[in-house]
């Protein structure tokens, strides 16, 4: 049907679908900051202009942890995909914020993996998917190797009631994800639309190389953006030791990375594991969900709203 509308109608239905893109995630962000129902706007505003707006050198810095946090996430998307074609670091600029701003408001931003495949013409697009997965996967075990080492700290240096609901349903889940990688490691043929023994094989067949690159810059990433989490803890007036807040920061990311099937909520889980999570060490609530909030802010919000202009300017003359 699509081939059969003239070329003006295409062009006008393709920017009406970009339009909507841009128009859904700015609406989105709006809703996240504004309208927030787990942080009233007025209460965030306070803290903003108390903490951040009155010291330039604190916002600057903040820049400077997300602009790290995006280069590293660039670079990476580079090299991996540098396998099907060698792209420029302005078009993996352009495919990493275009896809962040398209799949902002999908759920477990599961957009992504189109958004990208779209740069590409259809023959790569299957590989481009899976190539995105393996940068996601990547990201996720740093997340997890890093995470259980400060959960095995977190979880030795304070006394945990056994019989708190937060842990109780801590161990639910962790019985269930056991069962879960069971049933997958036997039972479950496909990912995201892909069989795994496919994926298995694809994984496989990439040079040694690129799986250091993809792990090297995950690892890079996650530091960037666990540190940028710690300047937040200082500024709000956290006085911890270093290697405490580390090992507090490392276990919300990870016990929040766990959580299946809530990604879309992302901002509500991280919130609600850091309130637990922060609270032995008696940070208030406050505090932690203003800079949960700020660092989506720093991290997706305005990388999102740049993406809109490469939302806005694709054309599928870009294809290769």
């Amino acid at each position: 049907m699509y081939d059969r509308l003239t070329y003006k109608t295409k062009q006008i239905a393709v920017f009406l679908i970009k339009l909507a893109i841009v128009a859904g995630t700015s609406y989105y962000i709006y809703r996240k900051i504004v309208h927030n129902e787990h942080l009233g706007f007025e209460m965030f505003s306070n803290q903003l202009e108390g903490k951040l707006f009155k010291n330039p050198a604190t916002l600057i810095l903040l820049f400077l942890f997300s602009l790290a946090n995006w280069t590293f996430e660039i670079l990476k998307w580079r090299s991996l995909a540098a396998t099907v074609r060698k792209i420029t670091f302005s078009e993996a600029i352009q495919q990493g914020l275009g896809s962040l701003t398209a799949s902002l408001f999908t759920p477990n931003r599961i957009g992504e993996y189109g958004a990208k495949a779209i740069y590409y013409k259809k023959g790569n697009r299957r590989k481009i998917m899976l190539l995105n997965l393996l940068g996601n996967m990547g990201q996720m075990t740093i997340t997890v190797v890093l995470g259980l080492a400060g959960l095995s700290y977190f979880i030795s240096h304070f006394s945990l009631d056994t019989g708190s609901f937060p842990l109780r349903k801590f161990g639910y889940l962790l019985a269930l994800l056991i069962l879960l990688g069971y049933g997958a490691i036997s039972g479950i043929k496909r990912i995201h639309g892909f069989y795994l023994d496919k994926i298995l094989e694809f994984i496989k067949a990439m040079p040694a190389k690129k799986h250091l690159f993809n792990i090297g810059f995950s690892l890079l990433r996650y530091l960037v953006f666990s540190h940028q989490f710690l300047f937040l803890l200082r500024t709000f007036g956290v006085e911890t030791d270093y290697l405490t807040l580390m090992a507090l920061i490392t276990s919300m990311y990870f016990l929040a990375s766990i959580v299946p099937g809530l990604a879309m909520l992302d901002w509500l889980v991280k919130g609600s594991v850091a309130l637990w999570v922060f609270g032995f060490i008696d940070i208030g609530s406050l505090t932690i969900m203003s800079i949960i909030l700020i660092m989506w802010i720093f991290n997706f919000g305005i990388p999102a709203l740049l993406g809109s202009y490469f939302v806005l300017n694709f054309s599928f003359s870009e294809q290769k």
